[in-house]
């Protein structure tokens, strides 16, 4: 019976201990799209805003200890593109890897997570194309 009990201790703890890195990585990632859509629309031109919101996303992710090899990122500008009072998305994804808990078949397979920021292009910019009216 002994045996048994140190099993299922081992087993809960494992899940407990996964259930924490879903939670750790569910807040790095809502950070990390808040700091990557902060970078696109503070940018000059819609390639260097690109570049800028990959760029801050990895960095956020390695400085919260993430492996940002297992983020992507999406990026859905406006319908009139990158000018001002264009809302701006992001969209990240991230894969949490799952421990193989025993008694709960198919849990070692991981997570994948989301979150999504968006913001506005800043209407009063002077390196921005497009006129100062937001709805």
């Amino acid at each position: 019976m002994l045996p048994f009990g140190f099993f299922v201790f081992v087993a809960l703890t494992l899940l407990i201990a996964n259930l924490w890195g879903v939670v750790d990585a569910r807040m790095a990632i809502s950070r990390a799209s808040r700091e990557a859509v902060r970078a696109y629309v503070e940018s000059s031109s819609e390639p260097a805003a690109e570049s800028a919101a990959h760029q801050r996303l990895q960095d956020t992710l390695q400085a919260l200890g993430k492996d940002p090899s297992r983020a992507s990122l999406d990026i859905v500008a406006g319908p009139r593109g990158f000018v001002r009072c264009s809302r701006v998305q992001v969209r990240v994804s991230y894969t949490v890897p799952g421990v193989a808990v025993p008694f709960l078949d198919g849990f070692g397979n991981g997570f994948r997570l989301r979150s999504t920021s968006s913001e506005l292009i800043d209407p009063f910019r002077d390196d921005v194309p497009g006129s100062a009216v937001c709805p």
